[in-house]
């Protein structure tokens, strides 16, 4: 666990491109499937029209939240490029996790497991449902699924919030010669009603709904809540309120939510010491 006198360093540690806001997928993409990809990793395609998920038509998953908070209007990059998919994957169980449609156990050697609860209809986005039916074969550790599910998340989940309008994609030529992609922000403030949704928890204490708890923990365990200064101050306070939220503590509001904070609380804590292990000179 990270502490307060030691602030942590986000889990990209590539120098920025001179032009910052390339947007680099294809790049991370093509090196993440190369490391991480097993034979039985559930097939992601990106999808063309709006997702569908329990929340409802139109309404964005958990992980595209996520991956909205962490792009970086100013630079146009998204933070956290060289583990973001363990994030990312994380966001996925997490959302699972909310809608209750996977448990946990714990086996003889005391490893986390995550499975699917048959019990219930299985999610209708593809997204979910791929992770969803990747751990109904038979329950799999956290830190195999991460990687499993999580390198072909970036693309699809970017494409959503490209066609949603939360994100807005441009070409540029670089001297009149080379074409440049770059991503921008649309200013259609659905950013920026999350992030002050996430900064009302971290920095003025306000009790959190699970849906803020998981994505405000999961900034933490990426590493980038620093690049999120001045907007989301980086004092020891936020950094407590975010250790909090690691753990499980949500507030006193959310004791019936007790199996989901402990679920999310695995997952986040999945994410950070596996992230640490695939980035241990970060």
């Amino acid at each position: 666990m990270r502490t307060p006198n030691m602030p942590p360093k986000p889990l990209c540690s590539q120098a920025r491109p001179s032009s910052a806001s390339i947007d680099s997928c294809s790049h991370h993409r093509k090196g993440h499937r190369q490391m991480t990809q097993q034979p039985d990793e559930p097939s992601i395609e990106a999808r063309a029209e709006p997702p569908w998920t329990a929340n409802g038509p139109d309404s964005p998953i958990l992980p595209e939240d996520l991956l909205l908070l962490l792009f970086q209007p100013e630079s146009g990059v998204i933070a956290g490029e060289n583990t973001l998919f363990y994030v990312l994957a994380g966001a996925v169980l997490a959302d699972l996790a909310l809608h209750e449609s996977v448990a946990m156990t714990t086996t003889r050697t005391g490893s986390i497991n995550v499975e699917a609860v048959r019990e219930k209809a299985p999610p209708s986005d593809e997204i979910l449902l791929s992770a969803w039916e990747y751990v109904s074969d038979k329950p799999r550790g956290v830190q195999t699924v991460l990687p499993a599910i999580g390198p072909r998340l970036r693309h699809p989940l970017l494409e959503r919030l490209i066609a949603r309008g939360d994100i807005r994609r441009d070409n540029r030529k670089v001297l009149g010669l080379f074409n440049m992609t770059v991503l921008k922000d649309s200013q259609n403030g659905r950013r920026a009603d999350l992030l002050k949704e996430v900064r009302d928890v971290l920095v003025d204490g306000t009790e959190p709904t699970p849906r803020i708890a998981a994505l405000a923990a999961l900034i933490w365990a990426s590493g980038a809540l620093p690049q999120f200064d001045p907007q989301i101050p980086w004092t020891p306070s936020v950094i407590n309120r975010a250790q909090e939220l690691e753990r499980g503590n949500w507030g006193a509001g959310a004791t019936s939510e007790a199996v989901t904070r402990t679920m999310t609380a695995v997952i986040v804590n999945s994410v950070i010491s596996t992230a640490a292990v695939a980035s241990p000179h970060q």
